[in-house]
């Protein structure tokens, strides 16, 4: 795994002034996001992160390679977004660090990301509402527990995002600097960033309704169930039909608890689906999507049938 523990020269003056104050004295959240974001964005647009700490004429306006490093980084193997409500990602880690590194100082933070494609240029990033809060457990390392918040309905979000994503980790430590005080030293502020931690794949939420008909139903006649898949648009922040994907239909007898599948079928180029079985026991039937890289699984909940 590649470490990105600097600003891009050029435009790190401008990511580190966005900080009205250190994130850890800022009123809200919306400033430790907005901060990072503004930081991540400089150093992202660094030419060559190995070349950033050689020595140059610009190495004046560069903070210093925070001694920090991160990893046993724990999140969920899959995080399913819909179309507006906000989602919280716990998130948890190891951080190591030099004995000259104070983590508990006010103006020192760390935190948890996500990104979308390589680590040197992410199509996406995410991160948390705040600074993770972290456990000493020795003299050099801790125990950091954090979350990504994402709110699908702000247009975080494209459908192209959906499927595998990577998790990072950063800190910062501004050791006393104020950021909007004339003698401010960018030089005396520390940063370091990893990346290829862990793995997840953020998907868009599924839908899924049945309806089995007629109801009730003579025993060996026709019975039809009829649904609709659906998943989340991020760009439009509604639930579109999600196409020419396989359904299982799915029978529960009366008196027992296991699903068995029928048959499979696939939905329309509008979502529905619809298929077509024989009417035998009373029981519940059920639609069931077993999910993609991009969308998780999903069943309907079962509709009864009297069979007579």
């Amino acid at each position: 795994m590649n470490i990105r523990a600097t600003v891009a020269a050029v435009s790190g003056a401008l990511a580190l002034a966005s900080f009205a104050v250190p994130p850890a004295q800022a009123d809200d959240a919306a400033s430790y996001r907005a901060s990072v974001a503004e930081i991540r964005e400089a150093a992202h647009g660094a030419s060559s992160h190995r070349a950033a700490f050689s020595a140059s004429a610009d190495a004046e306006d560069m903070p210093y390679a925070l001694n920090a490093t991160f990893s046993n980084v724990k999140l969920g193997a899959a995080i399913k977004v819909g179309t507006t409500k906000h989602v919280a990602v716990p998130v948890s880690y190891t951080l190591t660090h030099g004995a000259e590194v104070d983590i508990t100082a006010a103006d020192f933070f760390t935190g948890p990301y996500i990104y979308k494609g390589s680590y040197d240029a992410p199509v996406n990033e995410l991160i948390g509402d705040d600074p993770a809060t972290c456990t000493v457990k020795t003299s050099t390392t801790a125990t950091c527990k954090g979350s990504i918040d994402i709110y699908p309905a702000d247009g975080e979000l494209l459908n192209s995002d959906a499927g595998a994503w990577k998790a990072g980790a950063l800190a910062m430590a501004f050791n006393g600097q104020d950021p909007l005080s004339p003698d401010f030293d960018m030089t005396q502020v520390g940063y370091a960033d990893q990346g290829g931690l862990a793995s997840t794949r953020v998907q868009r939420y599924s839908r899924l309704t049945v309806n089995a008909a007629p109801e009730p139903v003579r025993k060996g006649k026709t019975l039809t169930a009829t649904g609709k898949l659906t998943r989340a648009n991020w760009e439009t922040n509604t639930y579109k039909g999600y196409t020419k994907q396989a359904v299982e239909l799915q029978f529960r007898k009366a008196g027992t608890s296991t699903y068995k599948t029928v048959k499979t079928v696939y939905s329309d180029s509008s979502g529905n689906v619809k298929a077509t079985t024989t009417a035998t026991y009373d029981g519940y039937w059920r639609l069931r999507f077993e999910g993609s890289s991009t969308t998780p699984a999903v069943s309907a909940t079962g509709d009864y049938v009297d069979v007579r």
